[in-house]
């Protein structure tokens, strides 16, 4: 018999990427759509993306 394999959440793997080091980056949320009603100093910070924490990829590492 064949080893049952897990999918990947397709949601979750649009909005990361794996870095060969390993961690994986991910981007600020509120930065998809309706961002003219955001403030510029958010729509700022959300642009430059950030490192998913430790406590998050043990959580999420299954379905990446």
């Amino acid at each position: 018999m064949s080893k049952i394999k897990s999918k990947t959440h397709k949601g979750t793997a649009k909005v990361t990427k794996v870095r060969p080091g390993g961690t994986v980056k991910i981007g600020h949320p509120g930065t998809r759509h309706n961002t003219g009603k955001k403030n510029a100093a958010s729509n700022r910070v959300g642009r430059n993306a950030s490192i998913m924490s430790n406590g998050d990829y043990k959580r999420l590492k299954d379905v990446l």
